[in-house]
């Protein structure tokens, strides 16, 4: 069985009047993080992960900050589309790991609920996401949020008869039968899905 890796990162700079948003969970604090979006840079780190380990681009090929769709966006839209193209690919989660390097607001008293929230984004179990917090002692790094994140991939096992047909049916029909093993498949072609340009100075 095929495995997969992938790896994402993001930061976010702090802002004053908005809320703050961390793996899907609204945190109660006195700043909330800057971006296009949401500014959710723990959601925004594994949507580069999962796309990354899939070879499909990265966050901004999709959802470009230049385009006004995704102003204030919810960054568990960024999350699905990444998951489709996992499951469009034939490959399935094993376990997300993950690291938060803030100076506040302090991550540990809520990392049960973030790993939750985050598990209930990606369709896995709880005890599949690893959430760890480090400050950013020595780096200059107070007023930033900053979130790595590592992703293992397996691939999907295609039943016999599926590899039989392949052997003999036309194109059509081996795309009727891949479409109907891989769940909640959606047209993202009015996402943008794989532009080739887009803003380097990625504000999401």
């Amino acid at each position: 069985m095929g495995m997969r890796i992938g790896y994402g990162f993001d930061s976010h700079a702090f802002k004053a009047g908005v809320p703050l948003v961390i793996g899907g969970l609204a945190i109660e604090h006195s700043e909330g993080l800057a971006g296009h979006s949401d500014g959710d840079v723990l959601l925004h780190a594994i949507t580069d992960a999962l796309l990354g380990a899939v070879s499909a681009g990265d966050i901004g090929t999709f959802f470009p900050p230049s385009d006004p769709r995704w102003k204030g966006a919810a960054s568990s839209v960024f999350l699905k589309t990444a998951l489709e193209e996992v499951a469009t690919s034939g490959y399935r989660i094993v376990n997300i790991d993950t690291v938060l390097v803030m100076a506040r607001p302090k991550i540990v008293p809520i990392a049960g609920e973030l790993r939750e929230s985050v598990a209930g984004l990606l369709g896995v179990q709880p005890g599949e996401v690893g959430i760890k917090a480090k400050t950013p002692e020595g780096l200059n790094q107070d007023h930033v949020a900053v979130a790595h994140a590592m992703v293992l991939l397996e691939s999907l096992s295609v039943p016999e008869p599926v590899k039989k047909l392949s052997a003999t049916a036309d194109v059509d029909e081996v795309n009727q039968v891949v479409e109907s093993l891989v769940e909640g498949v959606r047209d993202t072609s009015a996402l943008g899905r794989k532009r080739p340009a887009f803003d380097a100075d990625d504000l999401t």
